[in-house]
């Protein structure tokens, strides 16, 4: 039992831990302390040194890596150094005197910037050392567990000690700046590498470094009056917190969406999430940015972040990366087959490798190696590209309901996707559809697929999905081993596939001819061309017991909905999406709408307020899930 050991003091890190894991680790450790400056070892799932150092910074703890000898003794074989050892140090029975790091200094002596190596040292070490010592009944060594060992720093603004011999500290910040020009010369070494590197690769466009920040005391005196950050950014799940249409730092986040997209096309998911992180957090905050020093202490914006509002705030706003990246000849290439529908970034990265540069070399050149999406959104490129008005959506919606309620009575209805957001225009419409009566949603895609058809509204239907039907309507598989019937990223294009019943169709608005031609039960194929412009239509049917799930999931922006999954599988050990949710325990499906029970929701929108609630998760109107 873990209270027979004698464990050193623990902080546990709360990364990655679910909620009925925390319970149980508190359980059983006895030694678990709330109080960081207590801690001996701060116990967590953390596996590489650098996130060591982020989970501690978030703690407020700042350290410097304790070398190890056999480290500092290579270092110095390395060097050449041939040295005499260090004679050793007197004893005196007094302690060790804490090291002293110069951080910055000024010509005037008195301006030394120090920083104090405390005696205390920070342990970061694995949850299964914890583990296995239970298994063993035994306290086990650290060595093999250790992911990053620190000494605790402390900032000391004051000056070198007075009796140090002038000529020596002078001596001192001569070799400080001697290794600083050195350092500098190396870091604009491997920037201009770094540089051709890119430009062979983006058309030759030159990306400079972002200006560093000087920080002047009256910078200090700002961050001090600075407003609170807001408790719900302290979050790591967007889900949790609100995130407004509008924001007061809307042209900074457009300019940190223009980078990111860069990253998007060039295939950089690290730097895809990172950005996407800064971008909801900064979203989120309800005050007008002023200082790069704002910018860094938000959650999930660093250094790189409060760089760039640094320049875009010294530049009437603008950010030199973002322009490079929009005037890019590659850059422009690759967007404008990203823009194509069923492309993906990857695909974009393909057809520019082949040599493509326009539309033209893709109908020349592949238009038989494309998806009958891809072909769509190539043959209706600038059509597809223009957006629809909130009307335009409305339109499109009223007539797929009426269609829905003329085939059987009592269809609900929700326009999800940006619409649902506050968004004035819209790229598609995303239409969500359910029926008290589980029966009436089994496979009605397909009758109200051939009712539009038939009515001349949809020209083209390029995916037709029954996968939520041929399951039973049940909530996919939580390991996703779910059958795809024959459906894969070939056949729909790259764009995925939902797990609920779906059509993805090409709409066109009919003429009044095509019209008065229905209405006469005539055939509309031989009618003169329509020259409406095609439009993007989702079609998704969904279950009652789960509809709350289906709109839930259609109505986020991307970071919204990714910490909304990564909330359920680490807050709640669920694996969530439209269709439902199931237990990552034992496979079971989860009821978080109050279906069973003979209490089911009585319209849509009350179902998904029942999931928020099932979640614990305070409930944000669609308005405020705009992540971007």
């Amino acid at each position: 039992m873990a209270v027979d050991l004698e464990f050193p003091s623990i902080y546990l890190l709360d990364s990655w831990i679910t909620d009925d894991e925390r319970r149980q680790l508190e359980e059983n450790i006895p030694s678990l302390t709330t109080d960081v400056g207590k801690a001996d070892i701060f116990l967590g799932k953390t596996s590489t040194k650098e996130r060591a150092q982020f989970e501690l910074r978030r703690l407020g703890i700042m350290t410097v890596e304790k070398r190890k000898p056999e480290a500092a003794s290579s270092a110095s074989r390395a060097s050449g150094s041939t040295s005499m050892p260090a004679a050793k140090r007197k004893k005196t029975g007094l302690p060790e005197p804490p090291t002293i790091i110069i951080l910055s200094s000024s010509e005037d002596d008195d301006d030394v910037q120090t920083v104090t190596c405390l005696e205390r040292t920070i342990k970061v070490v694995k949850l299964a050392w914890f583990k296995d010592s239970l298994a063993r009944s035994e306290v086990l060594p650290l060595v093999d567990y250790m992911v990053y060992e620190g000494r605790l720093v402390k900032r000391d603004p004051v000056a070198l000690p007075s009796r140090a011999p002038a000529s020596k500290a002078k001596g001192i910040l001569e070799r400080a700046q001697a290794d600083a020009a050195d350092t500098q010369q190396h870091q604009q070494s491997d920037h201009a590498r770094m540089s051709q590197s890119r430009r062979r690769d983006f058309g030759g466009t030159q990306y400079s470094r972002p200006t560093l920040i000087h920080e002047t005391t009256s910078m200090h005196d700002q961050a001090e009056e600075l407003p609170a950050v807001p408790a719900n950014l302290h979050t790591i799940y967007a889900c949790q917190r609100s995130t407004p249409l509008n924001g007061p730092n809307d042209k900074f986040v457009e300019t940190l969406k223009t980078i990111r997209l860069t990253r998007q096309l060039m295939g950089d998911k690290v730097g895809i999430r990172a950005y996407s992180t800064a971008i909801a957090t900064i979203a989120a905050y309800p005050y007008a940015l002023s200082t790069p020093a704002e910018v860094s202490r938000l959650p999930g914006c660093g250094t790189k972040t409060a760089q760039l509002f640094h320049e875009f705030q010294n530049s009437g706003g603008h950010v030199r990366e973002a322009e490079d990246d929009d005037a890019d000849a590659k850059l422009s290439v690759l967007r404008l087959f990203y823009n194509i529908w069923g492309v993906a970034d990857t695909t974009a990265r393909a057809f520019y490798n082949r040599g493509w540069r326009d539309l033209d070399d893709v109908v020349d050149y592949g238009w038989k190696e494309l998806t009958r999406v891809q072909q769509i959104g190539v043959k209706y490129y600038e059509e597809l590209q223009e957006p629809l008005t909130r009307e335009q959506v409305e339109s499109i919606a009223a007539q797929v309901l009426g269609h829905a309620d003329r085939i059987y009575d009592g269809f609900q209805m929700v326009i999800a996707g940006g619409y649902r957001r506050g968004k004035m225009l819209s790229g598609d419409v995303d239409v969500i559809l359910s029926h008290p009566d589980e029966s009436v949603t089994h496979l009605f895609i397909n009758r109200l697929v051939l009712s539009l058809e038939t009515a001349g509204l949809i020209t083209h239907t390029l995916i037709l999905s029954t996968a939520n039907s041929d399951r039973g309507q049940e909530a996919v598989s939580w390991k996703g081993n779910a059958p795809h019937h024959g459906l894969n990223s070939t056949t729909t294009g790259g764009l995925g596939f939902d797990t609920l019943d779906k059509a993805l169709v090409v709409w066109q608005e009919p003429t009044k001819e095509m019209e008065q031609l229905v209405t006469a039960g005539q055939n509309i194929k031989e009618q003169k061309k329509n020259t409406n412009p095609h439009r993007r239509v989702d079609i998704i049917i969904s279950p009652w017991k789960t509809v709350g799930c289906a709109v839930l999931g259609w109505s986020g922006g991307t970071t919204f909905q990714r910490d909304l999954r990564r909330y359920c599988k680490n807050r709640k050990a669920l694996r969530f999406d439209s269709s439902g949710a199931r237990s990552r325990i034992d496979g079971s499906p989860v009821d978080l709408e109050g279906y069973y029970g003979d209490n089911p929701a009585p319209d849509m929108l009350t179902a998904e307020k029942r999931v928020f609630e099932a979640l614990e998760l305070d409930f944000r109107p669609p308005h405020e899930r705009c992540t971007g």
